[in-house]
C-alpha cells in the first residue's frame, strides 16, 4: 500500500513555539497547516509554506473552529452558514500564500472538534463539502477511515468533491472499525514498537486489528502521525523509513 504520512503543523503563535516543524517536515508527505483560527499567524503560515515547498511536502489546510484559546479543541454551535464562512476564510488566507510561492492547498482535513463534529454529523460535514465545492472541487477532503467510508463518498459526490481517507497508528479502533474513545482504557497506543508494528501490518497486508484482536480492512490514503515532542519526532522518522522501504 502507498500511504502518505500526513501531520499537524504550523501550530506556533507569535513568540510562542509549538512542535518541532522543521525537523519532522523532511520526513512527511503532507502537511496540515494551521490558519489562526485555533493556533498560526500570517508569518507562521508563510514560513510553513516556505518549509514545506522546499521538502516537496503536500499542503493542506488544517480549519478549525474559531476557538484559538482552547486550541480548537471544543465543540462549538454554529449553523452551517457559518462553518462554510469561516472554512472559506482559512482556506483562501492559506490559498493566497501558497500562490506567493507558486503553490496550492490540495486538501482540506478539519481540525480537532471540528474533525470530530464533521464525522458524526452530516450537516456539518455537508457544510464543510459546501466550502470546498465553492471554492475549488479539485482539493479533496480528509475524513476518518471507518467502516461508514462508502456513505462519505456518496455523500461527496453530490457536492462534486473526492475524498482522502485517515488512519491513526496510534490509535485503538473498534470492531465496527471506529476509534475507542479517549475516554476509554488502551484508546491511545503509547508504545512505539506496537505503534510501528501496526503501521508495517498495514502496508504488508492492508489491514490493522481491532482492541478485541479482529481484523479490519480499511481504506488508507494516509497515516497521522503527530509531532510535538522528542519521542514524536524518533517515531515519525522510524515510520518514514518503514513507508520508505515499502516503496522499494
Amino acid at each position: 500500500m502507498n500511504i502518505k504520512l500526513n501531520c499537524d503543523m504550523g501550530e506556533s503563535f507569535g513568540i510562542y513555539t509549538m512542535g518541532l516543524d522543521a525537523q519532522i517536515m523532511p520526513h512527511i508527505d503532507m502537511a496540515n497547516l494551521a490558519c489562526g483560527f485555533h493556533a498560526s499567524d500570517p508569518v507562521t503560515m508563510h514560513r510553513s509554506i516556505k518549509s514545506a515547498v522546499a521538502h516537496g511536502v503536500e499542503i493542506g489546510v488544517h480549519p478549525s473552529y474559531p476557538d484559538l484559546v482552547g486550541f480548537g479543541r471544543r465543540n462549538m454551535l454554529c449553523s452551517s452558514e457559518e462553518i462554510v464562512s469561516f472554512v472559506l476564510y482559512q482556506l483562501g488566507a492559506l490559498q493566497a500564500l501558497c500562490q506567493s510561492y507558486g503553490t496550492k492547498v490540495s486538501y482540506l482535513k478539519p481540525h480537532g472538534a471540528l474533525y470530530n463534529a464533521m464525522m458524526e454529523d452530516e450537516q456539518i460535514f455537508r457544510a464543510i463539502a459546501k466550502a470546498i465545492a465553492k471554492y475549488d472541487i479539485s482539493i479533496k477532503l480528509m475524513i476518518l477511515s471507518s467502516s461508514k467510508n462508502r456513505y462519505y463518498k456518496t455523500l461527496a459526490k453530490k457536492y462534486g468533491i473526492s475524498l482522502l481517507y485517515e488512519l491513526f497508528a496510534d490509535r485503538a479502533y473498534t470492531d465496527k472499525g471506529f476509534l475507542v474513545s479517549r475516554q476509554e482504557k488502551g484508546a491511545v497506543i503509547t508504545d512505539s514498537k506496537q505503534v510501528l508494528k501496526r503501521m508495517k501490518r498495514l502496508l504488508t497486508k492492508g489491514s490493522i486489528k481491532s482492541i478485541n484482536g479482529k481484523k479490519l480492512k480499511l481504506k488508507a490514503d494516509t497515516l497521522c502521525v503527530h509531532g510535538d515532542n522528542e519521542s514524536a519526532l524518533e517515531l515519525i522518522e522510524a515510520l518514514a523509513k518503514l513507508r520508505d522501504d515499502s516503496r522499494n
